[in-house]
């Protein structure tokens, strides 16, 4: 009995070895699935080239300044009690700008919702 007990005591000292301590363990979104946050307000991001981003609040035709964007989202969430707003942006932006308008709601503590196309 001893022998099964040492023997069980072995492959778990090995087997646990093999386990990679340093794994991420990631929560990626999937394009498929459906949101229960209803957004209250959505950020257009629009790539024209050349540099060049407009923002548009709510489908807007007139772009948002980028340094106004801000005020613009907290003058529009500040009533709800759980403020939430999406973020449309072409396929060319470049990450650095959604982040950017992700920290606008990590500043404000407003939960943010990326939209994609389904599959």
């Amino acid at each position: 009995m001893t022998d099964i007990v040492f023997l069980l005591l072995i492959f778990f000292l090995v087997t646990s070895t093999l386990v990679n301590p340093n794994a991420l363990k990631l929560l990626l979104p999937k394009s498929t699935g459906q949101v229960g946050a209803k957004p209250i307000a959505s950020v257009s991001i629009k790539d024209w080239g050349d540099e060049r981003f407009t923002y548009h609040i709510n489908g807007s035709q007139t772009p948002t300044d980028a340094a106004e964007l801000e005020d613009v989202l907290v003058s529009l969430l500040q009533s709800e009690e759980e403020p939430t707003f999406s973020i449309y942006s072409d396929e060319t932006v470049p990450i650095k700008e959604i982040v950017s308008v992700m920290n606008i709601a990590k500043r404000n503590h407003y939960k943010v919702i990326l939209a994609t196309q389904p599959e």
